[in-house]
């Protein structure tokens, strides 16, 4: 069973950075924290694979190739249970797909997020690889004729950026339909086995017993993958010294012939005997390849080296002794075949997943390792035709169980479908309708503004200009805090953030209005919870700056510009902090001569720039400002977040309208509302209600 923490970067997790740590210091520390992350991954990582020869055989050896149990038959399936082993998890996972992890990330998700930093296929929140210097650190190479072609013939076409993306939630979706049911499967078939030693027990019992064994794994997981990984890693040891050492037992005692059937030949012998049939049985020869791509989707909790030590070391070599052993004892004992048979539902959803990582990895391998075409068309051919063999055979069996694993995955599909779309429409909204700051100080002074003392921050995802909620706010209610902070939360296509490059700040307007921005940038593996810290990081940042515009004035001697129609505000050169001023992109600051270092982020289809002018300042100020910021903390902290109501527009059609009033409004009602995410409590909140017509 493939077990899995929850509840954020679980301690595993914190054991891999120490790890890294370590390596830099001491040779024989990274190789004991190797070893320990490698014995941690035998509790979470393997046990779909290694619980898969208690129902391969039964699986396989189901309706009509029951009429062909003879050695040649069994030899043949043994010859393609080998292989597969070999092929998929160890060449395909082990070799190759760990080698094109996500800063350590693996999964369906990572590789999107590969071809995403590398180009703009992608249509989630991008960044410039210089932004974050712990992507910046190879040296660029010349990128392949080949590549460049497929890479711009993507990029060209909307349509099919939109396909890629669909692609890549179906790989995520497959996975989630197939979680549901493979602990299920696993637990169950390894229970059945009870009714070999005590046929008298009732299947009822078996099934009460294997849900009392899943309640308490689940009820395990809130402690963590460290922990849960330590308790199960000797289970799993145990049950593969005890698989090994009894395929060892039988392959001596009963057919040491066996061997034989590592030759492919006995695969060509099988198909040639038994024909249709021996096609029909794929679909249980693909148990035994169940849980691979645990080991690339769980990569985060460890480490490509100590997944490849613990499964080629121990994990491989066990389970083809075992299986072996188990086609020696058959091929004696025939009349055992099916006497612990248990149906259990064929693994689709796997082979669904296996077949999509597999295409994306041909992007991979062209886009983001620059490598030849013909290198990325032999690996997807020689893997994905014989994945897609196994998801041929599974297909017949749709009818009798597999329809279920596909239905949940793709409502998971749908939802996440609609997720994005509804998203995405309301952040074009917020863009669309944003306020100038010109407009908007001129609304201030025409309505009577008040500033009331404290500190205000107003989150949007907004990276300029002043978000439309706010100004609905300021109309009705014509009051603000003393000093105010416009903060835009972005999720990157990044595993993660280092904290010195996450805060981006800058000035809005003339110091005199009290008024900032900050951008701060997450990775998609971070959350978002620590508020108190998350509060005294922020204001730090903006105390930074200030001191920094203050230094600058008084070596340069410099004066402070601002231009009313751009958002401008000189920031010096901050080598260990991502502090920049804020502007338009097609907009030049007027000291177009100074040096600067700048980066850009995508803002809903606009690109914003954040510059590092070097050598100005504010000439002067710089210490009373910081201390008024100082001054309103201590006076109080209110967080203003809008509490929205996105509906589609009158004149849309039926289809949007479902997706977005329906659907949309039914996912956003039961999610996590942004406050309770963020941790923000609900003494200092301002929650501003508004309507979004999309």
């Amino acid at each position: 069973m493939d077990v899995k923490g929850s509840g954020g970067r679980p301690p595993a997790v914190q054991l891999q950075s120490t790890t890294k740590r370590r390596a830099a210091s001491s040779p024989w520390g990274l190789q004991k924290a190797t070893l320990l992350l490698a014995y941690q991954s035998f509790g979470v990582v393997y046990g779909d694979l290694c619980i898969s020869p208690v129902y391969v055989y039964k699986n396989t050896f189901s309706g009509k190739l029951r009429l062909h149990e003879e050695d040649e038959e069994i030899l043949g399936v043994l010859s393609l249970v080998f292989w597969s082993l070999t092929l998929i998890p160890l060449l395909k996972y082990i070799i190759l797909v760990l080698g094109a992890d996500d800063d350590g990330e693996g999964g369906t998700f990572a590789l999107y997020s590969l071809m995403c930093r590398r180009s703009r296929m992608g249509l989630l929140n991008n960044i410039n690889n210089g932004c974050l210097s712990v992507y910046n650190q190879k040296e660029p190479r010349e990128e392949l004729r080949s590549s460049l072609a497929i890479k711009s013939f993507i990029e060209k076409h909307y349509s099919l950026r939109v396909v890629l993306l669909l692609f890549v939630l179906m790989g995520t979706s497959m996975v989630i339909g197939d979680g549901v049911f493979t602990p299920t499967m696993s637990v169950l078939s390894a229970v059945s086995g009870l009714r070999i030693k005590f046929p008298e027990l009732h299947e009822n019992y078996t099934v009460l017993f294997a849900c009392f064994i899943l309640v308490v794994l689940f009820a395990l997981q809130h402690y963590g993958t460290h922990r849960v990984g330590f308790l199960f890693a000797p289970i799993l040891l145990a049950w593969l010294g005890c698989i090994g050492g009894i395929g060892i037992y039988n392959i001596f005692k009963w057919n040491r012939t066996v061997i034989r059937a590592l030759s492919p030949y006995y695969i060509y012998n099988f198909f040639r005997k038994a024909g249709k049939d021996g096609w029909s049985s794929l679909g249980g020869i693909v148990l035994c390849i169940t849980g691979a791509e645990a080991m690339f989707a769980d990569l985060g909790h460890f480490s490509k080296l100590s997944l490849r030590l613990g499964f080629t070391i121990v994990v491989y070599p066990c389970l083809v002794l075992a299986y072996m052993g188990e086609a020696a004892y058959l091929s004696k004992h025939r009349e055992d075949l099916q006497s612990s048979f248990y149906k259990a539902l064929p693994g689709l959803a796997v082979i669904l997943v296996m077949f999509a990582t597999t295409c994306l990895m041909f992007l991979v391998i062209t886009i983001v390792w620059n490598r030849s075409v013909v290198l990325a068309a032999l690996f997807t051919i020689g893997f994905g035709s014989m994945e897609l063999m196994y998801l041929s055979a599974c297909l017949a069996k749709v009818p009798h169980g597999g329809w279920l694993p596909l239905l949940l995955s793709l409502v998971t599909l749908l939802a996440m479908s609609t997720w994005h779309y509804g998203t995405k429409k309301k952040e074009e909204y917020e863009l669309q309708n944003k306020v100038c700051l010109d407009r908007f100080l001129g609304l201030s002074s025409g309505i009577g503004l008040v500033r009331v003392p404290g500190v205000g921050f107003v989150y949007s995802s907004a990276a300029n200009g002043v978000p439309p909620m706010f100004a609905h706010f300021v109309t009705n209610f014509p009051a603000f805090h003393r000093v105010l902070i416009f903060v835009s939360l972005q999720t990157l296509t990044v595993p993660k953030v280092s904290p010195e490059e996450r805060f981006l700040v800058g000035r809005v307007g003339a110091p005199a209005h009290r008024l900032f921005r900050c951008v701060v940038r997450y990775g998609y593996k971070e959350g978002r919870r620590d508020h108190f810290n998350f509060e005294n990081q922020l204001l730090m940042k903006v105390v930074e700056f200030l001191q920094r515009q203050q230094d600058a004035a008084a070596e340069a001697g410099g004066d402070y510009y601002y231009s009313g129609s751009v958002e401008l505000s000189v920031i010096p050169a901050a080598p260990a902090h991502a502090h920049g001023q804020l502007a338009d992109a097609d907009s030049a600051p007027p000291m177009a001569s100074w040096s600067t270092s700048s980066c850009e982020i995508d803002a809903g289809g606009r690109r914003v720039r954040f510059e590092e002018p070097r050598g100005a300042g504010e000439g002067g100020g710089g210490s009373e400002e910081v201390k008024t910021l100082l001054e309103e903390r201590e006076s109080g902290v209110s967080y203003m977040i809008g509490h929205t109501s996105v509906q589609a527009h009158e004149s849309s059609p039926a289809v949007k309208k479902f997706a977005v009033n329906v659907v949309y409004g039914f996912l956003r009602r039961n999610s996590r509302r942004p406050a309770v995410e963020l941790g923000i409590p609900n003494t200092s909140l301002i929650e501003v209600g508004m309507t979004y017509k999309v």
